[in-house]
């Protein structure tokens, strides 16, 4: 009798550890998968990123020789465009608080990081 309850802790720990061992694996498997998407995303978003920001440096270029063109001259195209992203950095730097990045920030990440979380709330 004393070896039959034995075997039945064994068994029970021996499923326990199992069962422990199986949950390790699907956290490693769960991370990992999280690690590639996270990877995935940061690569296309430094991808589409980099593309912007020649689209928008050859647009510059563009408008400032056009308006070199149109005004019959060497560097005021140039002048206006510079003259344009100071104005917006002066805006951006004193007229908008962080405040309205932080909001945005927020209704951002609130369908991505923090939706796992909510969903196993609930159940």
């Amino acid at each position: 009798m004393a070896q039959d309850e034995k075997s039945k802790t064994d068994s029970i720990i021996g499923n326990m550890m199992g069962y422990i061992d199986t949950r390790i694996d699907l956290l490693k498997l769960d991370m990992q998968t999280k690690l590639k998407s996270a990877f995935v995303s940061t690569i296309h978003g430094v991808l589409l990123g980099l593309v912007a920001l020649m689209v928008l440096l050859f647009l510059n270029i563009f408008l400032a020789l056009l308006l070199n063109d149109l005004l019959d001259s060497r560097f005021w195209g140039f002048g206006i465009i510079t003259l344009f992203y100071l104005i917006l950095l002066v805006i951006l730097f004193v007229g908008l608080d962080k405040k309205v990045f932080q909001g945005m920030a927020d209704k951002a990440f609130r369908n991505t990081i923090y939706k796992a979380d909510e969903s196993e709330q609930t159940n």
